[in-house]
């Protein structure tokens, strides 16, 4: 099949043919953050099918953490097809992450669960997960290089901007899809078997990408680098050579890192947090971040193109500014609009857990291998899982743990020595009063959706997302301008994937693990304000500014 070829105008404007060439990029990077995303829309659910062999919350942070496997992997796949994508052109290293990736996808979509093939199913997921973050790592960077090199100058901003609203497009296509599968099978039969239905579809989004990436003709910056062997033989090992190497740190701890966090923050988080410490219903949670979504998505290509006339750095660092003065009173009034029933209960019977404080643990188990038997640990995971926030007073040495909700009391009891039948009939019995006595105080079990303030709660995630379009809208062109044409995959590639790999990926577990730890609903928000900070920090005193820099050399 032969490739699309286009040339610049000589007006320095991209012609009809260069448009086509980049909106086929865009579309077909849509459908592989599709697949990526689907894992982290229905985490809670794939907590239950692939994790039920521990507890709970320990199953929920398991989940959570299987999805930041994903990230984990990012950077050594920036490495890899960023040195690919070097050395042998950008346009064949886009056929090879879309396979690894749809197919990866499809695979989720056939594995049996935990109840079939027990601690096989998990271990396969996560291999499964960490193909998928392989693939990433190597798609965004060409991606925006391949854009990049397309635009002319003095748009470049603009024309990769629509690069950086297909991981948000991705995101919202994964929940329109779940959505539809949801409304359409009905919540029971979802989640016992409908789920795997937008795992599945995703290979004929497989075969339609490969068919798109198929008409791309190659960067001609590329071309040119290549016509006059100019390029690197070694990419990887050039990218980390002195300058280069701080250049990347930099742009990692000064950039990437803070834009990562508000990323998850705004979209992924603000979701957990209203499915699983909100109790907002799961159809109306998709239905509250999918508008945010759609009223937001258009300010990636705004605030693009503003980059382009007074600079990237500036627009990245005041999103990351916004988002950590703001988040704090931002995330309260979601609880406030989207659940005033546990905001009203908290604030008249507060939930107290009386307790040994060296008995209560931080109940964060990445390999599961701990077991939190004490009665504080019993007590806070029930109130964590519930979405019920509290607080600890001590208690003498040795004693047994209470919850305080209101005038009623609830004593918790001693795991460590249960048999399993043992430990299921006290786990019952101390739920069930507990679940009394918060039902008596008036938390509700789930929030109300005919209290749900929707016009507000629409508004205040709509507001997280303009942060995210901040931050991520000028982020391809200004790494693009930082490094030269020979290293320029590999080198905005490793900073990137590091920042939304690890800082970013990590975000819902680390937040989720910092809520059930403390019972601050909003304690989880410290994370993504000090990265946002540091970034912040760095990025104004160590970063230089881009706008219409020659990137041919």
């Amino acid at each position: 099949m032969s490739s699309t070829s286009v040339q610049h105008s000589s007006k320095g404007e991209l012609t009809k043919g260069h448009k086509k060439v980049i909106f086929a990029s865009s579309l077909g990077t849509v459908f592989e953050w599709y697949d990526f995303y689907l894992y982290g829309s229905l985490a809670a659910i794939i907590a239950k099918q692939f994790f039920s062999g521990v507890n709970p919350t320990t199953g929920m942070i398991f989940a959570l953490l299987a999805f930041a496997a994903g990230f984990f992997v990012r950077p050594f796949g920036a490495a890899f097809f960023g040195s690919l994508g070097d050395r042998i052109g950008r346009k064949y290293t886009f056929l090879v992450t879309i396979l690894i990736m749809g197919i990866s996808t499809f695979l989720v979509g056939v594995l049996p669960n935990y109840a079939s093939i027990g601690m096989a199913a998990p271990v396969i997921l996560i291999v499964l997960r960490l193909a998928q973050g392989l693939a990433m790592g190597g798609e965004y960077g060409g991606a925006a290089t391949y854009v990049a090199e397309h635009a002319p100058d003095g748009k470049r901003g603009l024309y990769t901007s629509f690069i950086q609203t297909t991981a948000t497009l991705g995101l919202f296509l994964s929940l329109l899809v779940i959505l539809a599968c949801r409304l359409s099978l009905g919540t029971e039969a979802f989640e016992a078997w409908g789920w795997r239905i937008p795992f599945l579809a995703s290979i004929i989004l497989l075969g339609i990408s490969v068919w798109i990436r198929l008409q791309l003709s190659e960067s001609p910056l590329f071309q040119q680098m290549k016509a006059e062997g100019k390029g690197s033989k070694t990419p990887f090992r050039d990218s980390l050579k002195g300058g280069n190497l701080k250049l990347m740190l930099l742009v990692l701890f000064g950039a990437t890192a803070g834009q990562a966090v508000v990323w998850y923050a705004g979209q992924f988080y603000a979701l957990f947090y209203l499915q699983s410490i909100l109790k907002v219903d799961s159809t109306v949670a998709y239905l509250l971040i999918a508008a945010a979504l759609a009223l937001a998505t258009p300010f990636f290509l705004f605030f693009g193109w503003l980059s382009d006339r007074i600079g990237r750095k500036k627009i990245i660092m005041a999103g990351c500014l916004l988002a950590a003065v703001t988040y704090f009173p931002i995330f309260k009034g979601i609880t406030h609009f989207a659940n005033p029933g546990v905001e009203e209960a908290s604030r008249t019977s507060p939930a107290i857990v009386v307790a040994d404080p060296d008995t209560c643990s931080f109940q964060f188990d990445p390999v599961g291998v701990r077991k939190f038997t004490s009665s504080c640990d019993v007590a806070t995971a029930a109130l964590a899982r519930a979405g019920v926030p509290y607080s600890v007073q001590a208690a003498p040495v040795g004693s047994v743990a209470k919850v305080n909700v209101g005038a009623t009391s609830v004593a918790s009891f001693e795991a460590a020595g249960l048999s399993g039948d043992d430990a299921k009939a006290k786990t019952a019995a101390f739920g069930g009063e507990l679940k009394a006595a918060l039902g008596t105080a008036g938390y509700p079990e789930k929030a109300d959706t005919d209290r749900i303030n929707k016009p507000m709660t629409i508004l205040l995630l709509w507001i997280l997302v303009i942060y995210v379009t901040m931050v991520y809208g000028p982020i391809a062109a200004y790494l693009v301008e930082l490094f030269p044409t020979q290293i320029r995959y590999t080198s905005m590639s490793l900073p990137y994937h590091i920042g939304n790999g690890w800082f970013g990926g990590f975000l819902p577990a680390i937040s989720f693990a910092l809520v059930a730890a403390t019972g601050n609903l909003y304690y989880g928000l410290w994370y993504p304000i000090g990265i946002a900070v540091m970034t912040l920090i760095i990025g104004t005193f160590f970063l230089r500014e881009t706008k219409d820099v020659d990137i041919t050399k």
